[in-house]
């Protein structure tokens, strides 16, 4: 029987108790719908006071919707996006981005997740050649799909080369809470101060039920977003709830506790397993994943009691996720359970 918490998902985890009560407050009477709402109003307020110079700031319900919409503001169908093989908007969004945008997903193999100019730099060919797709996009994750960190100084060197070649840059920050609470640095200076022009900022792996936010440092890209928001199907009518989560998620702190939290309890999980006979560690834990390759044979014993997704099944490497709610009980047993299984290897 399979504990109640596992390393799978920090989308796995529940909603913060928190948010969960901010919700039941917002649940009384009636409020506009759409977005005109004091909740709405006061969580936009909210994000745009992180900020030095206020970004616009548009809720929508998924994260896939967040980075389609963004990415459709920034070029046409003929234009290419250029990410990092690993890249959500590659592997996980089953095709969304190409098939509402029309534009072709070029990824970039990198072994840490992370696009440097240098491997940029090939694909800028065809430039005004109406034979190829022009690029016009450079995608990054902060953290990457791998746990890895983007510095500032790496984003300004994107944002520079992107900027310099008629291009945008943009930032699917699903986790961009875990990259704040890691470098221990204001979310300003990880997005607009490095020149990002829209970012994708996650609310639902961090504590929330559900709901993200589309943030527009540049401005002029957000013409006419609410229109193509609807279009996209990602206007929520009782959108208070969105406003409700994220004004909680900014009181006190909470999205900052939280994924230091998580980030913590990530690595604690490296530094248990990492001694272990077998266990090799592919990326160091820089956020609040673990990623190691271990024998094939013991992952579906030890999927038995945790639930894990496999990350690369011909080497048998694996991702450990931690989240807002892991214990360090959960990492404590679920590291001597995977001494266990290699002792009896």
């Amino acid at each position: 029987m399979k504990r109640e918490r596992g390393f799978a998902s920090d989308n796995n985890a529940g909603v913060h108790p928190d948010i969960l009560n901010a919700l039941t407050n917002a649940n009384n009477g009636h409020a506009i719908a759409y977005g005109n709402d004091e909740y709405t109003h006061a969580a936009t307020k909210q994000i745009k006071s992180l900020f030095d110079i206020e970004p616009e700031v548009y809720f929508v319900l998924t994260g896939t919707g967040a980075n389609v919409l963004g990415i459709h503001m920034m070029g046409g169908s003929f234009n290419s996006v250029i990410c990092a093989e690993t890249a959500h908007i590659n592997v996980d969004e089953c095709g969304a981005p190409e098939k509402f945008t029309g534009m072709k997903i070029i990824s970039i193999p990198t072994s840490n997740g992370k696009l440097t100019v240098q491997c940029i730099l090939p694909q800028m060919h065809g430039i005004g050649f109406e034979h190829h797709s022009q690029p016009k996009i450079v995608s990054i994750t902060q953290p990457t799909e791998v746990g890895t960190l983007y510095s500032p100084s790496e984003i300004k060197l994107l944002a520079d080369f992107a900027h310099a070649n008629n291009m945008y840059l943009h930032m699917d920050g699903a986790r961009i809470s875990n990259a704040v609470a890691a470098l221990n640095i204001s979310i300003d200076e990880i997005t607009r101060k490095p020149g990002v022009d829209i970012l994708s900022f996650g609310g639902t792996k961090n504590g929330m039920m559900y709901g993200e936010a589309v943030l527009f440092f540049n401005q002029q890209l957000a013409t006419n977003f609410k229109y193509f928001r609807k279009q996209g199907m990602q206007l929520g009518s009782k959108m208070r709830y969105i406003g409700a989560q994220f004004s909680a998620f900014f009181k006190d702190d909470l999205w900052l506790k939280n994924a230091s939290h998580a980030n913590k309890m990530a690595l604690l999980l490296e530094q248990k397993v990492k001694s272990i006979p077998n266990v090799k560690i592919t990326q160091k834990a820089q956020a609040n994943g673990v990623f190691a390759i271990i024998p094939k044979k013991l992952i579906p014993k030890l999927q038995d009691e945790y639930f894990f997704y496999v990350w690369d099944e011909e080497t048998g490497e694996v991702r450990w996720m931690c989240s807002f709610d892991t214990t360090k009980e959960d990492v404590s047993e679920f590291a001597s359970l995977l001494e266990n299984f290699m002792k009896q290897n």
